[in-house]
C-alpha cells in the first residue's frame, strides 16, 4: 500500500527556505526544484519534506495556512546521533537565521535535545536519545 510518506510545508520564499535548510545540513533532490517548490531529503531513508510556496500549498490543501507566530499545527522531530550533534545543529540554526526557542538541555534523564523555528515559524525538535538510560 504505502511506500513512502512525504511532509508538505508552506513557506513564504522557497529560495530562502532552501538556503536555510541547506546551511543547517539538509540535502535536496534537484529534480523536484521549481520556483514554487523544492524537495528536501532527511536522513538515510531520504524522508521527503516538500517546501511549497504558500499560495501553491493552499491550493493543494484547500485550506488556510496556520499562523505559525500564534499557533502550531505540527512539531517535527529529528534524531541526532550524539549530544554534540544536537549542539552543532543548533549552532548552524542560529547562524542561518533560525529561532532557537528551547536551547540544548537534558530531559527525563535519557534525552538531550533542543528546539527551533525555521524561517517560516515551523517548529523543529532535535533529540539525542540514550535508550540505555530509559527507566524501567
Amino acid at each position: 500500500m504505502t511506500k513512502q510518506i512525504w511532509l508538505n510545508l508552506p513557506v513564504k520564499n522557497v529560495a530562502k527556505a532552501k538556503d536555510f535548510f541547506w546551511k543547517i545540513g539538509f540535502s535536496f533532490n534537484q529534480q523536484h526544484d521549481t520556483p514554487t517548490s523544492t524537495c528536501m531529503l532527511v536522513g538515510d531513508g531520504h524522508f521527503v519534506v516538500m517546501l511549497f510556496e504558500e499560495t501553491l500549498f493552499e491550493s493543494f490543501s484547500q485550506n488556510k495556512i496556520t499562523d505559525t507566530q500564534s499557533g502550531s499545527e505540527i512539531l517535527i522531530s529529528i534524531d541526532a546521533e550524539s549530544r554534540e550533534e544536537v549542539d552543532e545543529l543548533i549552532e548552524k540554526v542560529k547562524a542561518a537565521g533560525g529561532n532557537v526557542f528551547a536551547p540544548p538541555a537534558e530531559s527525563q534523564g535519557w534525552m538531550y535535545g533542543a528546539a527551533f523555528a525555521d524561517l517560516d515559524g515551523h517548529r523543529w525538535n532535535v533529540l539525542y536519545m540514550d535508550l540505555s538510560k530509559i527507566p524501567h
